[in-house]
């Protein structure tokens, strides 16, 4: 199996590094990564700018092509430049830090695994939830990651299917937690901006928010992650709302 990491916390993260270990017991890994960190980049590409790569060398690990630009970007320069064959598997992550609810859609990490899926490609995205109380352990985080990995080869990903996967903080020598099939949240979460002033007066101002996991229904991600399950969102890029679509099908339309 030839298997593309990549993520959006840059090449050397540590959630990378460690997901590189674990998956190369599945196969060979090729790792294209952003050259920088791209958090909350969503699905951004570079269309008006070279993109620049190196190669990089990640300790002693593996030397894998850094990208001047956005997780999408790299699955895009990957499979139709740099690798010499098609992947069978795309992973991204291991992020640092929760994609859940509408983080979906900001997410650099998630955006990857969906570009990956626009092409045809199973993909997983791979996300690790963190708490200031708990040193996060990505070695842990990757032992637990492939071992849902192999579980959801087991039961089949589609060509074009991507799946968003977080984990709960993991205590130290906790036991394995329970995984939960649950759909994305959609509730907004609350934004709070805090009012500067520059060395010459002007106005600016710098998001303060902290992402908390809030109330939510039962049955969602957010839910799931906050009362320490593994939690697993097939998602889909097909935004059409179909309701509307039928409805708005009924009749003649005069305009």
């Amino acid at each position: 199996m030839r298997i593309l990491l990549t993520n959006d916390d840059g090449i050397t993260a540590p959630g990378l590094v460690a997901m590189y270990r674990r998956l190369c017991e599945l196969g060979d890994v090729d790792v294209v990564a952003p050259e920088t960190v791209q958090s909350a980049t969503s699905h951004g590409i570079t269309i008006h700018a070279p993109l620049m790569t190196a190669r990089v060398k990640v300790g002693e690990l593996f030397e894998g092509t850094a990208v001047a630009g956005r997780p999408a970007d790299c699955v895009k320069l990957a499979v139709h430049a740099i690798l010499p064959e098609r992947p069978d598997l795309v992973v991204s992550g291991i992020n640092s830090g929760a994609n859940t609810g509408i983080n979906v859609i900001y997410s650099g990490t998630v955006a990857a695994a969906i570009e990956a899926a626009f092409l045809g490609l199973p993909a997983i995205a791979l996300s690790q939830y963190l708490r200031a109380d708990v040193e996060p352990d990505y070695d842990r985080a990757a032992d637990l990651a492939l071992r849902v990995i192999r579980a959801l080869l087991e039961r089949g990903i589609d060509k074009g299917g991507v799946v968003s996967v977080n984990l709960p903080v993991l205590a130290p020598a906790g036991a394995t937690p329970a995984v939960k099939v649950v759909r994305q949240c959609t509730r907004s979460w609350g934004d709070e901006y805090e009012k500067r002033l520059d060395p010459r007066g002007r106005e600016y101002f710098w998001n303060s928010a902290t992402y908390t996991l809030e109330y939510s229904d039962d049955d969602t991600d957010v839910a799931a992650l906050r009362e320490g399950y593994v939690t697993i969102t097939p998602l889909q890029f097909d935004l059409t709302h179909y309701p509307t679509i039928q409805r708005w099908q009924e009749g003649r339309w005069e305009i």
